[in-house]
């Protein structure tokens, strides 16, 4: 049933984030050409994707849980790429954002994309943080000083 769910969550939430808004957005703004840079959507895309789909993957193997606030994990997750960052699965949906804009060359990708980045950071520092650090404690704690919320070579 867990997994059902996730699979549920990853369509309707990220599948829409990063499949459906940025394809409806091709129908306005201003196109430009991104050149050779167009094929930096492909290693986005492949490295976004499978981010996202081994993220989804260690919330239900290790967390014993679904991405989506009302079925969190029980158990903290701090494997794969959580290692790196405190939210792989937002980085996931960016870098596919940003490549859909490199290869269709939309201004307003990029637009989306920053207005996206700005939401997700507010609900971690407002929610999920308060909320990760209330349910796991210390070991939260303790995670946050060894990984940043984003991916950065600052720790």
């Amino acid at each position: 049933m867990i997994i059902f769910k996730s699979l549920l969550f990853l369509v309707f939430v990220p599948g829409v984030m990063a499949g459906y808004v940025p394809l409806a957005l091709l129908q306005r703004g201003q196109q430009i050409e991104t050149g050779i840079f167009a094929w930096l959507a492909f290693p986005l895309w492949l490295i976004g994707g499978a981010i996202l789909l081994w993220s989804f993957w260690n919330f239900f193997a290790q967390g014993r849980g679904t991405p989506a606030p009302i079925d969190p994990p029980k158990e903290l997750v701090m494997v794969g790429f959580y290692r790196y960052t405190r939210n792989p699965m937002y980085v996931a949906v960016l870098s596919l954002i940003v490549g859909h804009f490199f290869w269709f060359g939309f201004w307003n990708l990029l637009i989306y994309a920053a207005i996206i980045f700005l939401a997700f950071n507010a609900f971690v520092a407002c929610y999920e943080e308060p909320t990760l650090r209330k349910k796991f404690g210390v070991a939260y704690e303790d995670y946050c000083k060894r990984v940043p919320r984003w991916i950065s070579p600052f720790k």
